[in-house]
């Protein structure tokens, strides 16, 4: 099994809860969202289990009817710091907006984690689909869906400039000397852009990686090319096989269009497997979680997706209200992608909310179930690897310890990490550094 080709785990670290009532199951620790026990706990077993990375979602704005996780809950640079003392090996990855930061803090932020975490860090890359985030950040209005991205472009090359502006070999701390840098490897990167002016350069020094690894989940045609363009992992969402062959080969073509080698693109769709002895005793449990939900868990989920939007006002059983202008501006694959199952279905808004309340997914089943589907998606070009939800208190437990020893067996998971870093983990190279190569050509010419 060659480095490159086996299968991609990254486990998403949730707190209490993905949806609006995991946090009432029995086992389910209510402070979990903010408990560094509870975290270190869950890196731990997902370590042992030899996955890729841990990965923190975020979100800048909350309101009565945000999801229990989100209401109350660590920031993802924080946390992950805290873990990096914790763990040793496995990749910590954090989101951070470019819509409501600046790019020098945040090259700052992900070059220390990388140096604290001996070169595992990985930035995902949003631009914020909530309109109300603005409010909290002194703006009285949300960018637009097509201007955010043109944000994300530009904020992506100041920081990767930032991160470039010390080469190896910079930092010399020669006490013999008096050196402690190298003036010739250190550079401004004196930016000057339709969004930033930023000076530099970087006060951290060149990280293990070269560069923290770029995430990003790009839906929509502006963020699937965006995506495609500079992405090294993309977080996906694929309800089913045909949905997710269909994502990956869209993204895999956009990233040669560019010119990239779509082998150093990795798709990694989000999934929520439910282990069980037997596949009747998986099924249980999923009835086990969706007895949890109700009505009101899916009309929550799909007014955070419409932009607060009050879906209450609606009949249930009437076809499902013309909403399509109201989404446009926020989380615009999320919406489109409801509308279009509205228009495939002809399906009422009972029936939206019903699906969104209890999703269920393709992976639920005894260990061997699981493990030919996820082998079945990887290897019909569906997926490079997967993001895991654990939907059930002790679910991440029995993965590591029923499904990954199936699937070492069969070659398609390692079993032990190939090297130190994050980049080593996923077989990216690490990037070169932009000053040291123009030095590089021009003594060449």
């Amino acid at each position: 099994m060659s480095q490159n080709r086996h299968i991609k785990l990254g486990f998403i670290l949730h707190g209490v809860g993905r949806t609006w009532n995991d946090w009432r199951h029995p086992d389910r620790d209510v402070n979990a969202s903010t408990s560094l026990a509870f975290y270190q706990k869950q890196a731990a077993t997902a370590e042992r289990g030899k996955f890729d990375l841990l990965f923190i979602a975020d979100s800048l704005s909350i309101t009565e009817k945000s999801s229990p996780h989100y209401l109350n809950r660590f920031e993802p640079i924080t946390i992950l710091s805290a873990l990096a003392v914790t763990t040793s090996r496995i990749g910590l990855v954090g989101t951070l907006t470019v819509s409501y930061s600046e790019p020098f803090n945040v090259a700052r932020q992900f070059a220390s984690l990388d140096h604290l975490s001996g070169g595992r860090a990985g930035w995902n890359i949003v631009t914020s689909w909530l309109g109300d985030t603005a409010a909290n950040f002194s703006k009285t209005e949300h960018p637009p869906h097509s201007v955010r991205y043109r944000i994300a472009g530009e904020y992506l090359d100041v920081v990767q400039g930032l991160w470039d502006s010390w080469e190896d070999g910079a930092h010399v701390a020669d006490k013999e000397s008096g050196r402690f840098v190298d003036p010739e490897r250190l550079h401004r990167l004196d930016h000057k852009g339709e969004f930033f002016q930023v000076r530099g350069p970087l006060n951290i020094k060149r990280t293990p990686q070269g560069q923290p690894v770029i995430f990003q989940a790009g839906a929509s045609d502006d963020g699937r090319n965006f995506a495609a363009k500079r992405a090294e992992v993309i977080f996906a969402h694929a309800p089913d096989l045909e949905s997710g062959q269909a994502y990956y080969a869209d993204v895999k073509a956009r990233a040669s269009g560019f010119g990239r080698d779509p082998g150093q693109l990795f798709v990694m769709p989000g999934i929520a497997p439910i282990v069980g002895d037997t596949d009747e005793d998986a099924e249980a449990r999923y009835r086990e979680l969706a007895a949890l939900e109700s009505i009101e868990t899916g009309l929550g989920f799909l007014s955070r997706t419409f932009n607060d939007h009050d879906f209450h006002q609606y009949d249930l059983d009437a076809p499902f209200p013309d909403v399509e202008h109201i989404g446009i501006n926020s989380q615009q694959s999320g919406t489109l992608g409801i509308l279009a199952q509205v228009r495939a279905g002809n399906l009422t808004l009972r029936q939206v909310v019903e699906r969104l309340a209890t999703p269920r997914g393709a992976f639920v089943g005894s260990p061997e179930t699981v493990a030919d589907r996820l082998q079945q998606w990887f290897e019909a070009g569906a997926a490079d690897g997967f993001m895991l939800f654990e939907p059930l208190p002790g679910q991440l437990d029995l993965f590591v310890d029923r499904v990954i020893p199936i699937l070492q067996a069969r070659g398609l998971f390692r079993t032990e990490y190939e090297g130190a870093t994050l980049r080593e983990h996923l077989g990216l190279a690490q990037p070169d550094n932009r000053f040291a190569r123009k030095a590089a050509e021009k003594n060449a010419a």
